[in-house]
């Protein structure tokens, strides 16, 4: 008969055992995509609570046992995610959590968690504001009592191509030499109402939506202040997509972008200097890429900070 004192002893458990024609060592066991509720303040000290898919891993070191204690992840996840706001001082001790859990098993732990955060952000002119949803992925990892933490989110902003400027520039000259003679006076009032005419613009330079993909680690004692990041790379590019927008924004937009024009070289190095002088920031990866409008495929261009260890020359993924 089943009682409370004897149920644990009696369910059985098939993990513990090996199998002899399979043994090895894993380098990561664990769940992907748990669904837990984060709370996370973005350095504005408003905690958000957020819906998010979280990975938690530890390796198999043992090749004579078949398996991990999945439960004991998942059931650390759940407990310290959904009543603790995000820190280091969290992952630390649920990483900790997850090795001392498997002390007999593994002694390295791994964690991600993606979710959204909404950041308001106001309008270039009018008094008017909107949400924003940026992604957030947290990955932290220890091995003994050595803890590496990245930090990455997404920043979407508009593209005018440099050299379709100066394209559409040349044709709109042209059409101004074929409108007006070039033996004749030009009177002010006639050229004002040209420029403000189609023929005024017989070309537009091409622009695009465009996406730069982060990623950071964070200095030593360092928080995660995802509003910083976005403030600090939205400013480095001039042209970040807005949310609100009244017709003297729209006109603001488009000052923005005529005087903001780049490659997607120039968008990389722009962040790339911003980020350099962040004293936050230990190391950091940009991807920045160009949805062209001209051609199917995309410009890209990668950066790094530069650092002995670090994300340089890591490969473009």
């Amino acid at each position: 008969m089943y009682t409370e004192e004897n149920t644990a002893r009696l369910l059985p458990d098939v993990a513990v055992h090996a199998q002899p024609h399979l043994v090895g060592e894993l380098d990561w066991v664990g769940m992907d995509g748990i669904e837990v509720p984060v709370r996370f303040d973005a350095g504005d000290g408003d905690v958000q609570r957020a819906s998010a898919r979280v990975g938690a891993f530890v390796n198999l070191r043992r090749p004579d046992k078949r398996g991990i204690h999945m439960s004991r992840l998942y059931l650390q996840v759940e407990q310290a995610l959904s009543t603790q706001t995000l820190s280091t001082a969290t992952l630390r001790d649920l990483l900790r959590g997850f090795l001392d859990s498997h002390k007999d098993l593994s002694d390295r732990a791994c964690l991600s968690i993606r979710f959204e955060h909404l950041v308001r952000r106001p309008a270039l002119r009018s008094a008017n504001s909107g949400w924003r949803s940026y992604p957030v992925t947290i990955e932290a990892s220890m091995i003994g009592e050595e803890l590496l933490l990245e930090f990455g989110t997404e920043i979407v902003y508009s593209s005018t191509c440099p050299a379709s400027a100066a394209l559409s520039r040349q044709l709109i000259q042209d059409q101004f030499a074929k409108d007006f003679d070039a033996g004749k006076a030009v009177e002010h009032a006639a050229v004002l109402a040209w420029l403000g005419s189609e023929k005024g613009i017989v070309a537009t330079p091409h622009a695009q939506r465009s996406v730069a993909r982060l990623r950071v680690r964070p200095a030593e004692g360092a928080a995660f202040n995802l509003i910083d990041l976005i403030d600090v790379t939205e400013q480095a590019l001039g042209t970040p997509v807005q949310t609100a927008v009244k017709r003297e924004d729209e006109q603001a937009f488009a000052l923005a972008n005529g005087g903001n024009l780049m490659f997607c070289e120039d968008a990389a190095r722009r962040i790339q200097k911003a980020l350099d002088a962040d004293k936050a920031l230990s190391d950091f990866h940009i991807r920045v890429e160009h949805q062209e409008s001209l051609h199917p495929h995309d410009a890209v261009a990668y950066a790094s900070k530069g650092v002995e260890g670090g994300y340089a020359g890591k490969g473009c993924a």
